[in-house]
C-alpha cells in the first residue's frame, strides 16, 4: 500500500503557472527572472494558506535555475533545481521565526550569509512568519538587510504585516497576496477529484470553499476530510452533516417566512435548529450573510460579488425578486444591532428570539393579528389620528374659539373692528374669511391685523440679534500679536476659569477640565465632551475669546469650540491611575514615592 499524502502536499504548486488565484504577482516575479532585475528582499504578507511560501520556494528555485525557461519558471532538469526538489540544495535555507526568533538564531542565519554560493548564483533566505521575531532579533537582522551581500536575496513571509518594523517593510519589496476566491477554490477541488475519481456534487464543493475563508490549504484539508467521511462520494448532505454546517434552506425559509409575517413558524423553526445543536448567534449571522447576498442579487451590477456556485446564485436571485428593498435594509440593521449585543446579552436565545419576530414583522400590514407589536412608528399614525378627530370640532365650539380671538383683538385696539391678521404657521397672514371655520362662524370680524401689537415676529428675531451685538465684547488689543506658548495658553485659561463670576461656577468648573489647544497659531480650539457643555460655551465664546486676547497679549486670537469625536475624548483618571500614570512617566516622582515609602492614601 502506497504512503497517503495529504492534498494539500500532494498537490502543492511546483510551478508559477500553477498557483491559483494569484496571476499578477506570480507574473511579475517570473518577469523578474526573466530579467535578471531581482531585489535583495522580498516581503510576501496575506492570510493563511494563500500560497506565500510555495510562492517562495517556487522563487528561490528559479532564481538559482541554470537553464531557466523564455517565460521565467524553472527548467527543473538542471542540477540545481533537481538538488531543490530533493531537498539537498545548500542555496536555498528556511527558518521558521515562530519557534527561532532568539537574536542567537538570527545572527547563526546571518553568518551562513558570508558564505557564496558553491553552485548557483545567489543563497536564497526563505523566513517564514517573520513577525514572530522578537525586537532585538529584527535589530539584529535589520544590519545585514541594510547591506546584505550581492549573491544573498531575502524572501521574507508573514500573515500580520502591521507588526514588522517600519525599517524593515521599507527595505523590502512588498507583495500583497489576495485571499482565494470562491470559484478559485471550488475549480481547483474539481481538478483535485478528478485526478483522485472522487465522485462530487458542486454544492458539495461550494460549501467546502465557503468553510476555507479564502485559504486552499484549508480547503483542501476540508476536502479530504470530507472524502474519507463520504467514502470517495462527496455529496452536499454528507457535507454539511460532516462539517456541521447549518443548511442554507432554513435561511431561504426563514425569509420566506418572514415576509409572509409567519412569527410561529419562524419560532419553531428556530427551535428546531437550536435541537440540532447549532448556536442562535450563529444563525442570526448565517442570516445576515444570507440577507446580503439576496440584496447584491436584486442588481446586475451587484451580482458578481456573490461568491457562490452558479446553482446557489440562482436561488438568490429568484428570492430577489419576492424581497422588497426596505425589507432587507431593515433585515439587515435589525439583525446587526443583535450581532452587537449577543456578546452582553444573559438571556441569548430571547435576544435570538426577539431579533426574529422583528424581522418577521417588517412587512406587517395589519396590528390585529396574533403576535404582532405596535411600533412606535404606527403609535405616531394612532396619535395622528387622534389629533385629526380633535380638530374635527362642532360648529359653535370654533366660533366661540373665534368670538374669543376677536374680543381679544379688540382691546388690543381700544375696540375698533379694524382688520385682524392672525400669524399662521408658517408665519404668514391669514384672515378671518380665509380661516377653515368661517364658513360656519357667524357675526366675525373679517380679520385681525398685529399692526397694534408693535412689534412683529421678524422685529422679534431683530431686536434679539441686535441684543446678541450689543452684548458681544470687542477685542481692545488688535494691534498686539505676541507669541505665546500651548502652557502659557493653558495657564490663562485656568486662570481666567477661577475669575469667572460666582453664577457661573459650575460651568467654570466644568471647563477647568477642558485642555485648549493651538491648532495653527493664533488659532484656539476647544473641545466640548458633550452637547450640555457645548450649548453652555458656546454663548460665551466671545467673551472667552476676548479674555484670551487681553492676558495672552495678542489680539489676533481665532476660537473655535466644537463637540469632540469620540475618539479625542480621554477617559477620567481615578486618583490611582494619576497615582499610577506618574510613577510610571516621572521619574522624580517614582525616586521621591520610593524613598520615603509613601502611599496613596
Amino acid at each position: 500500500m502506497d504512503e497517503y499524502i495529504v492534498s494539500a502536499r500532494k498537490y502543492r504548486p511546483m510551478s508559477f503557472d500553477s498557483v491559483v488565484g494569484q496571476q499578477a504577482l506570480t507574473t511579475t516575479l517570473k518577469n523578474a527572472v526573466k530579467s535578471g532585475k531581482l531585489a535583495h528582499a522580498y516581503l510576501f504578507c496575506g492570510p493563511r494558506g494563500v500560497g506565500k511560501t510555495t510562492c517562495a520556494r517556487i522563487f528561490a528555485k528559479a532564481i538559482n535555475c541554470e537553464h531557466p525557461t523564455a517565460d521565467g519558471e524553472a527548467c527543473n532538469e538542471c542540477e540545481s533545481c533537481k538538488a531543490f526538489s530533493e531537498g539537498r540544495s545548500y542555496n536555498i535555507f528556511e527558518l521558521d521565526a515562530a519557534s527561532n526568533n532568539s537574536v542567537e538564531n538570527i545572527k547563526s542565519l546571518m553568518d551562513q550569509t558570508r558564505i557564496p554560493p558553491q553552485v548557483g548564483r545567489y543563497k536564497v533566505f526563505i523566513i517564514d512568519e517573520v513577525h514572530m521575531l522578537s525586537t532585538a532579533a529584527f535589530n539584529a537582522f535589520l544590519k545585514t538587510l541594510e547591506e546584505p551581500p550581492a549573491h544573498v536575496i531575502f524572501i521574507l513571509a508573514t500573515t500580520e504585516k502591521h507588526k514588522i518594523l517600519p525599517t524593515i517593510l521599507s527595505r523590502c519589496q512588498i507583495y500583497d497576496f489576495e485571499r482565494m476566491t470562491v470559484p478559485n477554490i471550488i475549480s481547483h477541488l474539481k481538478s483535485v477529484a478528478e485526478k483522485e475519481n472522487i465522485q462530487y456534487e458542486e454544492e458539495a464543493l461550494n460549501v467546502i470553499a465557503e468553510k476555507a475563508d479564502g485559504g486552499m490549504r484549508d480547503a483542501l484539508s476540508i476536502f479530504d476530510q470530507t472524502a474519507s467521511f463520504s467514502q470517495g462520494n462527496i455529496t452536499y448532505q454528507k457535507v454539511i452533516e460532516d462539517l456541521n454546517v447549518l443548511d442554507a434552506d432554513n435561511y431561504f425559509h426563514i425569509i420566506d417566512l418572514a415576509l409572509e409575517n409567519k412569527v410561529s413558524e419562524v419560532m419553531v423553526l428556530l427551535n428546531d435548529v437550536i435541537n440540532k445543536g447549532f448556536d442562535g448567534g450563529h444563525l442570526v449571522n448565517g442570516l445576515a450573510s444570507h440577507v446580503r447576498n439576496v440584496l447584491m442579487a436584486k442588481d446586475a451590477q451587484t451580482l458578481p460579488l456573490l461568491e457562490t456556485s452558479q446553482q446557489q446564485r440562482q436561488r438568490y436571485q429568484e428570492q430577489a425578486q419576492r424581497c422588497p428593498v426596505r425589507f432587507l435594509y431593515s433585515a439587515l440593521q435589525i439583525m446587526n444591532r443583535c450581532d452587537v449585543e449577543y456578546r452582553q446579552s444573559s438571556n441569548k436565545r430571547l435576544l435570538v428570539e426577539l431579533t426574529l419576530i422583528q424581522v418577521a414583522q417588517i412587512t406587517q400590514k395589519d396590528d390585529d393579528v396574533p403576535a404582532s407589536g405596535r411600533s412606535p412608528k404606527r403609535l405616531k399614525s394612532l396619535f395622528k389620528n387622534l389629533i385629526l378627530k380633535a380638530q374635527q370640532k362642532p360648529a359653535p365650539q370654533v366660533a366661540g374659539s373665534l368670538r374669543h380671538h376677536d374680543e381679544t383683538a379688540r382691546r388690543c385696539q381700544g375696540g375698533s373692528r379694524e382688520q385682524v391678521a392672525a400669524p399662521s404657521p408658517g408665519g404668514t397672514h391669514v384672515t378671518a374669511a380665509e380661516h377653515p371655520a368661517a364658513k360656519v362662524a357667524t357675526g366675525l370680524p373679517k380679520s385681525i391685523n398685529l399692526g397694534a401689537l408693535s412689534m412683529s415676529f421678524d422685529n422679534l428675531l431683530k431686536s434679539d440679534r441686535k441684543k446678541a451685538r450689543e452684548d458681544e465684547p470687542e477685542i481692545t488689543n488688535k494691534d498686539e500679536n505676541e507669541p505665546f506658548t500651548q502652557q502659557d495658553l493653558v495657564v490663562r485659561w485656568r486662570a481666567m476659569c477661577t475669575r469667572m463670576p460666582d453664577k457661573m461656577q459650575a460651568l467654570a468648573q466644568r471647563m477647568k477640565n477642558i485642555t485648549p489647544t493651538i491648532t495653527e497659531f493664533p488659532n484656539i480650539q476647544v473641545l466640548a465632551e458633550n452637547n450640555i457643555q457645548l450649548n453652555e460655551m458656546l454663548p460665551i465664546r466671545s467673551r472667552i475669546r476676548a479674555t484670551l486676547a487681553k492676558d495672552l497679549h495678542n489680539g489676533q486670537i481665532g476660537l473655535t469650540i466644537r463637540l469632540a469625536r469620540q475618539e479625542e475624548i480621554k477617559p477620567m483618571l481615578t486618583p490611582r491611575e494619576e497615582f499610577d500614570r506618574l510613577m510610571k512617566t516621572n521619574r522624580s516622582v517614582k525616586k521621591l514615592v520610593e524613598t520615603l515609602g509613601l502611599e496613596l492614601a
